[in-house]
């Protein structure tokens, strides 16, 4: 008896998990997420739109509706890393990728500054970058952080640590 009523619990938690309003409310931020991690915007909103379609489809298996986001960041981190994988592999001797220009206004309207901290970002190792993104630029706690790239609170934060010294460095800042 107690053991069918954990299960009609489960059911209804995994009922509650509302796959499309997730959708509503964070697509736009994590297409940009993912436009920041691949560079152009046809293939984040793949990247999005696989996460969400691949969540949707295996909702029915997610236990706590309260970490369905972290689960679907974590989906879209996971698929600009494989799209990233499949660049490099056919890129291997070819010029190294770089994203390509947005709008004639908005590259005007970027400042000299922000490309060369886009720039330096984008030489620093995966982990410290996608670090520094979710924290800078989704303000993320360490603890959401964390739970999106599957690692510790700690190591978010000494990820964190040293992603900014290493961008300190790069754009020749003393600290």
């Amino acid at each position: 008896m107690e053991a069918e009523l954990l299960t009609q619990q489960e059911d209804l938690a995994r009922q509650r998990v509302d796959v499309a309003s997730i959708f509503a409310e964070h697509h736009v931020g994590l297409v940009r997420l993912a436009l920041f991690m691949v560079g152009d915007q046809a293939t984040a909103e793949d990247v999005v739109q696989e996460a969400f379609e691949r969540t949707h489809a295996g909702r029915a298996r997610l236990r706590d509706a309260d970490k369905a986001l972290a689960y679907v960041r974590s989906a879209v981190l996971n698929g600009c890393r494989s799209v990233l994988r499949r660049r490099a592999t056919v890129f291997r001797r070819a010029v190294p990728y770089e994203p390509p220009v947005w709008s004639a206004e908005s590259a005007v309207l970027m400042g000299e500054e922000r490309r060369e901290v886009l720039l330096a970002l984008r030489r620093l190792p995966r982990r410290q970058r996608e670090a520094l993104t979710l924290r800078y630029y989704f303000d993320l706690t360490d603890q959401e952080i964390a739970e999106t790239m599957r690692i510790s609170a700690s190591t978010a934060r000494s990820t964190i640590a040293r992603g900014l010294a290493a961008l300190g460095r790069a754009l020749g800042e003393d600290s």
